[in-house]
Order: structure tokens, then sequence, then C-alpha cells
């Protein structure tokens, strides 16, 4: 039978191709468009995001604006950063997302020197909080949560991290409704649940169920565990003394690598010589001169 070529040189000709970021299928531009659009009475303000990104062993939390050039990003934490704070292991999960999210905050809110009216939640509940500006100071900062191509399941690290931003002092609009312990078909949020996420009970009740169940999965999936001396009874301490110790040194410390090998330094070019040298060398220049000519001149007369 006949078939209608529909992609013929027509088509091709007049064919326009995807952003690359869509083609490489990095960006959800429909999402991003509201996310970057500022209102037009609040002229040439930046919209802050705060980008939330999970890699297979890493947490990437970021404050950033969009500029034509690119965005440009302000403030930026990460879950390795983590062991510096007492948290060696379980670098990708919810209470480590939370972590992130918390020093994120803490660090944004010391740059902008606001870190101490806006202190957000000491003790961590598990209750939904919303910071509320302060009267006669400047304003909480605001910021909207950017999940990229993450799927915004209830229960999912991407509002761990956000949750810990919130309570850490930033402004996000936001409901209670992703966060675990959720239950969509009584509308209600329990706060206990997301407190136990927060402070890793859930891998600690895993880690007691396996141990019980099976010695020898346990020791083969925990060792890194086992080898830090991290029991289940200390994950929740090992976390509550980590959020304390991010509120107490949120800086980014960077770090300072040294050359496997010492490279000594050698000029190729000709050193200048100080202005000292070359009046020296003028001096220098003269009396060979003189002297010359009061050689020549002794020469002539005998």
């Amino acid at each position: 039978g006949f078939v209608k070529v529909i992609k013929n040189k027509a088509y091709f000709k007049r064919y326009q191709v995807k952003f690359r970021r869509r083609r490489q299928g990095k960006t959800d531009y429909h999402a991003r468009r509201y996310l970057v659009v500022q209102d037009k009475n609040k002229y040439n303000t930046p919209k802050y995001r705060l980008i939330v990104r999970i890699t297979n062993k890493d947490i990437v939390a970021q404050i950033a604006y969009a500029k034509i050039g690119g965005d440009v990003v302000v403030t930026a934490a990460y879950s390795h950063e983590l062991p510096r704070y007492g948290v060696k292991l379980g670098l990708t999960n919810y209470a480590a997302a939370y972590c992130t999210g918390l020093l994120l905050a803490r660090r944004h809110l010391k740059k902008l020197k606001l870190d101490g009216i806006y202190s957000g939640v000491n003790d961590v509940t598990g209750e939904d909080y919303n910071v509320e500006s302060e009267e006669g100071k400047p304003g909480a900062f605001r910021c909207f949560l950017d999940v990229g191509l993450a799927r915004t399941t209830t229960g999912a690290r991407i509002f761990g991290i956000m949750k810990g931003a919130l309570d850490g002092g930033l402004d996000i609009p936001h409901s209670d409704r992703r966060f675990p312990g959720y239950d969509a078909s009584e509308k209600k949020y329990d706060p206990e649940v997301h407190k136990e996420r927060i402070y890793g009970q859930h891998v600690a009740n895993y880690m007691k169920e396996l141990k019980e169940e099976n010695e020898e999965a346990y020791q083969r999936q925990f060792s890194a565990y086992i080898k830090e001396g991290i029991t289940p009874e200390l994950i929740p301490e090992m976390y509550k003394k980590a959020h304390a110790a991010i509120r107490a040194d949120p800086q980014h410390v960077p770090k300072v690598k040294e050359p496997s090998v010492k490279i000594k330094k050698r000029r190729w070019n000709k050193r200048k010589l100080t202005a000292k040298q070359r009046k020296a060398k003028i001096k220098q220049r003269k009396m060979a001169f003189q002297q010359q000519a009061k050689a020549a001149k002794q020469n002539m007369e005998e």
C-alpha cells in the first residue's frame, strides 16, 4: 500500500532542534521558566532558587539565581563535607540530606550576616516550620525549591534537604504533604515519623532487624559502620551532634592540596635589572668610557 512520507526534505529544512540541555535530558524548561522569571514590579531583584541534586555518592545543595550568561551560584553545600561534622558514613541517606540542607542554610545566612536574627529550629521535632520576618530588621531570605528532574514523591530525600534548609532559617514556600509521615488517605501529617528519619532511626532499625535475621549479611552490608564502631544505638546521637556542630561552624574550609612532586621553578627569560642595578651599570660604562678617552689622549701626546 501507499505510505505518505512525513519526514521529507521540507520537514528537515524547517526542523528546529530543542535546547541543548533538553536534548541531553538534563533540564525541565517548563519548570525552569517559572523558577527563573521574576515579577516585573521587582525590577532587577534576583529570584533565588534552592537547587537540590542527588547523585550516587553525593548530595548537592545550592542557592543560585539566573542571569543571561548562566546561573550564578551564591552558596553551596555538599554531603561530602559531613565527615567534618562527625557523619562519616551514609552520605546519601535522608538524615544526610537534612544535614546538607541545614549546612547550606546556616552557611548562607552567615554570609549575609543574618544568622543571628534567623536561627531556625534548634531542637528537631519534625513539626512543619515557617520562618517569619523580624519587625524592623532585614526580612527572612526567600528562595524556591528547584528539584530538577527528580520525582516529587512523598518522603523523597529532596524534601529532606528542603526541611534542613527550613529548620536552618530559610523561607521556602512549601506544604507538609510530601514530608515522610504524611498520610494522603487521612490527610494528616505525623511529625514523629519525620523526626525519626531526620535522626536516621530508619537506618538504625534496619541494622537491628538485619543483625537478628542474618548476621552474615549484616557484617557484609554494614562493614564500614562496624569498622567505624557505629552501632544502631549511636546513630541518632551522631546526627544530633552533627546538627550542633553545623550550627557552631558552617563555614566552608577549602582543601589545600600539596603537590606530589615538588618542582623547582626555572626562568626562561632574562631577569630585569632593578633601578639601582641600572644606575650602577651606567656609572660603570661612564667610567670605562672616560678611561678609554684618557688612554687615547695619552697615546696622541706621545
